[in-house]
């Protein structure tokens, strides 16, 4: 098992390259598609590095297998396979500790989370509005397990005495982000599927027959992406304070969700124009309630 550990660089140099090949072979077969279908049809710009970045086609297959879930469950998987790898390695120098366990425990419960509750994958942004370009490809791909195993790889070569109390509030900050992250995630995806069906045990609220403005969503526009963002930061808090490099993850993921909730209020506005504005109206905030 720890051999994925000890052959990380070459690991990363194979995907990589892997991932440029794949997005070449996206952008050549999405401009011959014929299909007429919104997730099949070509979507170019006339821009070869912005059609080859984000991609052509909204969900490509081949041979009926669609090629965003596959990359995404390969990234996923891969991740988990490369902090199994390094637990072992930890395991083996005698390393293993309250740091490395919490960890461990909570990037397994996120990812397989993930796997139980795929289904809802389906109503987020990655899936409903990201072409599959290289940004995704090499997201899955390369970013996921690559970056998100910082932590990880970290601990293995720093040991980091949690004291109990730090232990708990690490436990009760991913519990916050995991309630908040599932939960939202949930109520939309149900909300889609039946509109009518109750959200806390009450009638859900909607604001043109099209917005919800109930549980979570009625606090924040993006209450998701705070959920998110409390769960990367309990996968870095393990490793304490003494370096920056173990808080890559939340960072990265913090800018890069203004980002795509920036895209994502664009986009819209320009859908549901005065509905969204009477939305945004009862929900002000975008993610974090009285700050952002």
């Amino acid at each position: 098992m720890e051999v994925v550990a000890d052959r990380g660089l070459e690991l990363l140099s194979t995907t990589f390259t892997f991932s440029v090949i794949v997005s070449f072979l996206l952008y050549y077969t999405g401009l011959r598609s014929r299909h007429q279908s919104s997730s099949l049809k070509p979507h170019a710009t006339g821009s070869f590095i912005e059609d080859w970045w984000f991609g052509v086609q909204l969900n490509p297959h081949f041979m009926r297998v669609d090629l965003k879930f596959f990359f995404i469950r390969a990234g996923m998987m891969a991740w988990l396979f490369i902090n199994l790898s390094l637990l072992a390695k930890s395991y083996l120098a005698g390393s293993v500790n309250r740091a490395v366990i919490l960890y461990q425990f909570f990037c397994g419960w996120y990812i397989i989370d993930y796997f139980i509750h795929e289904e809802f994958m389906t109503s987020t942004w990655d899936i409903i509005a990201e072409r599959l370009g290289f940004m995704l490809v090499f997201g899955d791909l390369v970013f996921i397990p690559f970056t998100f195993t910082i932590q990880g790889w970290w601990l293995l070569r720093n040991k980091v005495e949690l004291p109990l109390l730090a232990s708990v509030a690490n436990c009760i900050i991913f519990l916050i982000g995991y309630l908040v992250f599932r939960g939202a995630n949930k109520q939309k995806h149900l909300f889609k599927k039946d509109p009518k069906a109750p959200i806390w045990g009450k009638p859900p609220k909607v604001v043109g027959g099209k917005l919800l403005v109930s549980g979570y969503w009625g606090i924040a526009r993006h209450c998701n992406y705070l959920g998110d963002l409390l769960l990367a930061l309990s996968f870095s808090l393990p490793c304490g304070a003494s370096s920056v490099i173990p808080y890559f993850y939340p960072t990265y993921l913090l800018i890069l969700l203004i980002w795509r909730e920036r895209r994502d209020e664009a986009r819209c506005s320009e859908k549901y124009k005065d509905i969204w504005a009477e939305y945004c109206k009862l929900v002000p905030w975008r993610i974090l309630p009285y700050v952002y």
